[in-house]
């Protein structure tokens, strides 16, 4: 038996909403359309811990190139993001933290960035809600020591925790 969220709403919306556009929705939270497409194929669901719990085990079975493929989709640490679609909106309330930064600061971050990304050829992606810019620019740096190997399990986990904060934005 299926259970729809009571009285509707957004949760409600994306378990009934045509394959195509669940699909474009769940794009913004992870940009990687086999997985936007399994997710969205799982519908419905019967309440917002299904739902994560499928988004999760997809996420973990993500390979390295199609983690790659959903880091390009996300701005760099510290840039100020102008779009104005759903995915833009979020990157700027994820990195609010940034806001009340000073010159030096941004200017660590943007060398930390080119520094992350000499090192290991992708950007830096690192969960930013709730997070300082102190914060922010110690993890760069900290993160800069780690081998490829352990870095990308790091990624793995970072881009996992967005995506379903994005997902449960979306859905709530």
């Amino acid at each position: 038996m299926i259970v729809i969220s009571p009285g509707g709403g957004a949760f409600a919306e994306f378990n009934r909403a045509p394959a195509a556009l669940a699909e474009r929705d769940l794009l913004a939270c992870c940009a990687v359309p086999e997985w936007a497409r399994a997710v969205a194929g799982g519908r419905p669901y019967r309440d917002l811990p299904a739902l994560l719990d499928s988004a999760d085990a997809g996420l973990l079975r993500l390979s390295w190139e199609q983690v790659a493929q959903a880091l390009a989709a996300h701005p760099r640490i510290g840039e100020r993001v102008a779009g104005t679609d759903r995915e833009s909106a979020w990157s700027r309330r994820e990195q609010a933290g940034m806001d009340g930064a000073d010159a030096a600061t941004r200017a660590a971050l943007v060398e930390a960035n080119r520094a992350y990304e000499r090192r290991f050829g992708h950007i830096f992606l690192i969960f930013a809600s709730g997070r300082t810019d102190a914060e922010l620019l110690a993890a760069a740096r900290g993160r800069l020591t780690n081998d490829a190997a352990t870095e990308r399990q790091v990624v793995r986990r970072e881009l996992r925790k967005i995506a379903l904060q994005r997902l449960e934005r979306l859905v709530g």
